[in-house]
């Protein structure tokens, strides 16, 4: 699901996991704290009780800086295998896996890219288990392994992740090595496996993306309240992150999604996308325009000088009013300002809003409770 440099649409249906609450192993570490036996504990039974100690020392937020390619990609460092092999990942909610190139893979985008080695990994498993993906623009196979993921000070011993064996050319010229799927999946998800392992303080991550260079970030198990303003709004999910729109105004009339529409909330897609018939309507409505074709993108171009006279676009969603101004829905590009608005290489059947929206809205997503939460980024 990415735009420009970045557009992938892959969308896989979420199965809702049942967490398990674990109360054996809780109850047997309150009663170590209770008698002051706890540190003692970890100490001498550490080899043999290593994922007890895993758990529940470590319970609580976790915040991981990403930084911001161009606007384009939103990436972050992340390590894997004993001893840790860093990769630069994308952190995307709009799918589910994680993988990174192998060393089984001689196309030129593992080339040009780190390689996973497990045979440098005392902690590697493997699994056999083949599986691929198709994204918007792009695609990948490979196998599923096990190992010990960390990101900041948050580790996970077991993790599954895919090793490629086949990449697109696409992936050649991309900034980051693989992907980090934020989204809930079919197979154990990354964010479904902080929840059964107990790492969060709640089961719950929420995402800032900044306009500069620095200063995005993901936070594991909360929020921060120094990174939006007023009150979160909250929204029921449909699946995956997928939310209902109620419609879409400009100048207070609707003008696309008039009987509603669903859209998902991706951090993996830089502009927002739809269908073309929305899409158009929503060009439309904000002025003329001249139609563009950037690679296999359809978007529209503006004078620069007419962005003070063009009107907002507001999302309306649960009852709550979600502008974007022409300055937080244009980009400039060779002294044009272009539109972020786009139908892309195929018709939708949903909205896709990516970085452009989500920069002015700092997002929660709680699977906890299957709700996404949204309020003013600062």
């Amino acid at each position: 699901m990415k735009c420009l440099a970045i557009l992938f649409t892959f969308v896989a249906l979420s199965e809702c996991l049942v967490k398990i609450p674990l109360q054996r192993e809780k109850t047997r570490r309150g009663m170590l704290r209770e008698k002051n036996l706890l540190e003692s504990f970890q100490k001498t039974h550490h080899d043999i009780d290593t994922e007890f100690i895993t758990t529940f020392s470590k319970r609580g937020r976790f915040k991981k800086p990403l930084k911001n390619f161009q606007d384009l990609t939103y990436y972050g460092t992340i390590y894997i295998g004993t001893p840790p092999q860093p990769f630069k990942v994308l952190f995307d909610t709009g799918s589910s896996s994680l993988w990174v190139p192998s060393i089984y893979c001689k196309d030129k985008a593992c080339k040009t890219h780190h390689r996973f080695d497990p045979r440098k990994s005392s902690t590697f498993q493997g699994t056999e288990q083949p599986f691929s993906i198709k994204y918007g623009k792009g695609s990948m196979e490979g196998i599923f392994g096990l190992d010990t993921v960390k990101i900041s000070n948050l580790t996970i011993s077991d993790m599954e992740f895919g090793l490629s064996t086949r990449e697109s050319e696409y992936f050649t010229k991309s900034i980051y090595d693989g992907i980090l799927g934020l989204g809930p999946g079919r197979r154990s998800s990354f964010i479904d496996n902080l929840m059964k392992k107990g790492l969060l303080e709640k089961d719950e991550f929420s995402v800032y993306l900044s306009g500069k260079t620095d200063g995005s970030m993901v936070i594991f198990g909360g929020i921060d309240q120094s990174y939006f303003t007023g009150r979160i709004n909250w929204i029921p999910v449909k699946y995956q992150w997928r939310i209902a729109v109620d419609s879409i105004l400009v100048n207070s009339k609707k003008i696309a999604c008039r009987d509603g529409c669903q859209a998902l909330l991706d951090t993996g897609t830089s502009l927002l996308l739809g269908p073309k018939s929305e899409i158009n309507q929503i060009q439309q409505a904000v002025g003329k325009v001249r139609l563009t074709f950037a690679d296999f993108l359809h978007t529209h171009s503006f004078n620069c000088r007419n962005l003070r006279k063009m009107p907002n676009v507001v999302f309306v969603i649960n009852g709550i009013q979600y502008p974007l101004t022409p300055q937080a829905y244009t980009h400039k590009d060779n002294g044009h300002c272009k539109s972020g608005f786009s139908s892309g290489s195929k018709d939708y059947d949903h909205l896709i809003l990516g970085d452009m929206f989500l920069r002015e809205y700092y997002s929660i997503f709680d699977r906890g409770n299957n709700q996404v939460g949204l309020a003013k980024a600062v």
